[in-house]
């Protein structure tokens, strides 16, 4: 299973930032034991699959080791798993998100909006 975690969050006097993040990558290239000690947010970083600095208007896409970014789509913004090739439309209006994929909205006062996207990846043939 890989895992692409939507947030959108804005704190007092800071700039609004949402952003797509491999959870996956993340784990492997960043130490996560302050976030696990709530200590510090798990926040999108410009080195995600995507970053957006709404008042900056600063936006950034990447490929990361297990999705690659298709933001070129006439259906917005698509993330296509490396390992089974399936896509992933992160359109809240698109009911299910992509073959083998579940979206899930957490509710949190953390955060403004945070959405998992669970793809379940299948070995391609």
């Amino acid at each position: 299973m890989t895992t692409i975690i939507f947030i959108r969050d804005q704190r007092k006097g800071r700039n609004e930032i949402s952003g797509y993040i491999d959870l996956a990558h993340r784990l492997k290239t960043e130490d996560f034991r302050q976030i696990f000690e709530g200590k510090k947010m798990l926040m999108p970083k410009p080195t995600d699959l995507s970053f957006f600095n709404w008042d900056a208007q600063y936006a950034t896409l990447n490929d990361s080791p297990n999705f690659r970014v298709d933001a070129n789509s006439d259906a917005g913004l698509l993330f296509r798993n490396k390992r089974d090739r399936k896509v992933i439309n992160v359109d809240p209006n698109k009911d299910p998100p992509g073959d083998g994929t579940k979206r899930v909205e957490i509710e949190c006062s953390e955060y403004t909006q945070v959405v998992f996207f669970d793809h379940i990846t299948r070995r391609k043939h």
